[in-house]
């Protein structure tokens, strides 16, 4: 069957929105790129992986600093950083006030000398080579890796392996969690406490003193301190890099744009979440504030497992917290992990209402993994309400697959699809995964038949939803057939922008970062015979 016949008979099958792309059908270019993606998956994995790895990718979304970084990169800075390794946890620690290693722990250079103990440090602070037992699931094994190597400090180095493996698979955007300091906020919080009989539900007056009593308190103070924290991180990782001198050198990692989501910890007392999502959201205003065209900070992410005792007691309190402080800050995005569970992890009533309230009360824009959708209370007037409101999915393959054991056909990317709800596929934690985002597109390829349009479009849509600033280069959101007046003349490899393409893309950081993803597929595409 001919490409062209089968995406009709696709569309066909899809109804009224689909007929609205068929408008658009493929390209020559398309189809002739798709015919060899059909054909390097028919090779086997490695071979698709060789032709995705150089295939645009716009942004990942859906990454946690740490997480992204690989446990050989721990290890390397441990020894730099004279740390410790305890043997019997196979974790690293900070030297004690003698700044020797007091037993069982040995200084980090010993591993260097050890290649049993080196590898089972990479297996402990990862999931390689990690097989299930029954007291050990993967969800156990993955969230207990942060402990284990988090007393390695040097998010400068971080953030240029992240920008470096970025650069070499065709991404062009990484929106990275972090969470800088809060310790003053925390303090603040558990001085304050918090109403007693603010168990589950809590009044926006009561929202409201705790907010004004912090703030009067000082939890100001910190905003400045974790601004200085990320933005010398990202200088950091330019004067490793080189940049600017090394901005336009093919693969630079100074090419790949770099901003943050401030990431709450969820599974604490409700005081200490609270004072620590105000600060997140002052810190936000703030960087908004110093650079409206390119904000350092561009958004709010809650993070720990969802599963968690406390996360789960308190997800509606915490939704409340978010609804008030939107109220305050409309302008702060937020991208919240929702439905990270599966059947069995927690009682069903805790699978139906996580990603309503994310959206609802949280005002969502996006929703990390959204895995347990389809068990939602009406999950089908859900999924409709995120396709008309534009909600898009943060997709983590792999994630899901050793967390939840949830892939392949329990997985609900296609319910997702069939609805019309945007989705991109992103990485959640690339260094404890062992994995990449080229490892996560065929990873689509083979377990959730994503085709090469799908996984075009994954792309678009990954810009079409990232939190940069200004406006979009597609005329309707998530519609890619046609973009703004301004620029829509046929983009070519040498095609020059038109003056008033350029003005527009100079005010616009979204829509640039649109129009290179484009340009970028030309090239790619023509390359494909």
């Amino acid at each position: 069957m001919s490409f062209v016949r089968r995406y009709l008979l696709v569309a066909a099958a899809l109804g009224t929105f689909a007929l609205t792309a068929v408008a658009q059908l493929p390209t020559p270019a398309e189809q002739r790129t798709a015919r060899a993606f059909d054909a390097a998956k028919k090779l086997g994995k490695p071979a698709l992986y060789a032709f995705l790895e150089p295939m645009p990718k716009g942004a990942d979304l859906h990454m946690h600093l740490s997480g992204a970084v690989y446990a050989e990169t721990f290890l390397r800075e441990a020894v730099v950083q004279g740390l410790c390794v305890d043997t019997a946890t196979l974790s690293l620690a900070a030297p004690q006030a003698s700044k020797s290693c007091a037993k069982p722990e040995l200084p980090a250079a010993d591993i260097l000398k050890d290649q049993h103990l080196y590898d089972a440090l990479v297996d402990s602070f990862s999931m390689r080579g990690f097989v299930p037992t029954p007291g050990v699931t993967g969800h156990d094994q993955f969230f207990a890796t942060f402990a284990r190597f988090g007393a390695a400090k040097n998010p400068g180095e971080w953030l240029d392996e992240v920008a470096t493996r970025a650069a070499t698979q065709n991404e062009q955007y990484l929106e990275i969690m972090q969470t800088p300091s809060f310790g003053h906020a925390a303090v603040l919080g558990y001085k304050l406490g918090w109403p007693t009989d603010a168990t589950v539900h809590i009044s926006i007056n009561e929202l409201v003193a705790l907010r004004t009593a912090l703030l009067s308190l000082g939890l100001k103070d910190e905003v400045t301190t974790d601004i200085k924290e990320l933005s010398g991180a990202l200088a950091a990782r330019a004067a490793i890099e080189h940049c600017p001198a090394m901005q336009n050198v093919t693969h630079s990692p100074c090419s790949v744009e770099i901003h943050f989501l401030y990431q709450v910890l969820r599974a604490f007392p409700p005081q200490q979440v609270f004072a620590q999502t105000l600060l997140g959201f002052e810190v936000a205003e703030a960087a908004h504030k110093a650079n409206p065209a390119s904000p350092l900070v561009v958004g709010i992410n809650f993070v720990q497992p969802e599963d968690d005792r406390r996360a789960m007691a308190d997800y509606h309190l915490q939704m409340q917290m978010l609804d008030y402080l939107h109220s305050v800050y409309p302008d702060v995005k937020l991208s919240l992990h929702a439905g990270e569970l599966a059947l069995g992890l927690v009682p069903p009533e805790g699978l139906t209402f996580h990603i309503h309230e994310a959206i609802d009360l949280g005002h969502a824009s996006r929703i990390g993994h959204g895995v347990d959708v389809m068990y939602e209370h009406d999950a089908p007037a859900l999924l409709k309400q995120m396709a008309a409101q534009h909600i898009m999915v943060e997709i983590n393959l792999t994630s899901n697959d050793v967390i939840l054991g949830v892939k392949g056909n329990d997985h609900p990317l296609h319910s997702y699809m069939a609805a019309h709800v945007p989705w991109a596929l992103s990485t959640d934690d690339e260094g404890v995964n062992r994995s990449d985002l080229t490892h996560e597109y065929v990873k689509g390829a083979f377990e959730q038949d994503l085709s090469y349009l799908d996984l075009k479009r994954s792309a678009r849509t990954s810009l079409e939803h990232a939190f940069l600033a200004g406006s979009s280069l597609w005329a309707k959101p998530d519609d890619f057939a046609h973009r703004i007046d301004a620029c829509a003349a046929p983009i070519t490899a040498s095609s020059k922008l038109t003056s008033t393409c350029e003005t527009f893309l100079n005010s616009n950081e979204k829509a640039a970062a649109q129009y290179e993803l484009e340009h970028r597929f030309v090239i790619f595409e023509a390359e494909q015979h």
